[in-house]
């Protein structure tokens, strides 16, 4: 082998760093995956996984695309034969879930993208659906525009605030996050139904 040569490491892909990653960022957190960190999980020298990577934020990059891929997937399969309330509640509920059990990943959900990373991405089937789960409700196409906004704000906030345990505090008396998770999905579907076209 030349000096200063990398050889790739037998089956190591970009797209197992990514998972790789993924899974990581899940265990520690999205801020704490770090090439090192990824090259000792893997076994091998930082500089051999810059035969599949660019950087610590391409390979942050690449785990918001993975995720943003999966979800696409669980929200189309939870929205199937649905709508209206059902509709929101399939949406929000994959959120709300997604963020629990895949931390990091749901972060990186977030990440802001560039125009390119973007355009390739899930994002756009992400807002297709979105519209496809407020549908029922007969709003004009500028409107739909507001709704999904509203319900992204709703769905990712409080997925982010549950899974961080906001809600978690108070009594036996107190209603559980998921007795206020029916509520805000009742407002949401009130809301939709009597919505007034401006």
């Amino acid at each position: 082998m030349r000096k200063g040569v990398v050889v790739p490491r037998a089956g190591l892909t970009s797209a197992r760093v990514a998972e790789a990653a993924a899974t990581l960022a899940d265990e520690v957190g999205l801020d704490r995956v770090t090439l090192a960190a990824l090259a000792a999980r893997f076994g091998v020298a930082t500089p051999s996984l810059y035969t599949h990577v660019r950087s610590a934020d391409d390979v942050r990059t690449r785990v918001a695309l993975l995720a943003l891929a999966e979800t696409a997937d669980l929200v189309a399969d939870a929205l199937a034969g649905v709508s209206g309330r059902a509709a929101l509640a399939s949406v929000g509920g994959v959120w709300r879930s997604y963020a629990r059990q895949h931390p990091g990943r749901y972060s990186a959900t977030r990440l802001p993208l560039d125009a390119s990373a973007a355009a390739t991405s899930a994002g756009p089937r992400h807002a297709e659906l979105a519209r496809a789960a407020v549908r029922a409700y007969g709003l004009s196409e500028a409107d739909e525009v507001h709704a999904v906004r509203l319900l992204g704000a709703t769905f990712h906030g409080y997925a982010a605030l549950d899974a961080a345990g906001a809600f978690s505090h108070g009594g036996p008396s107190v209603p559980t996050s998921d007795d206020t998770w029916e509520r805000v999905l009742d407002g949401l579907d009130t809301l939709l139904r009597s919505w007034e076209t401006r």
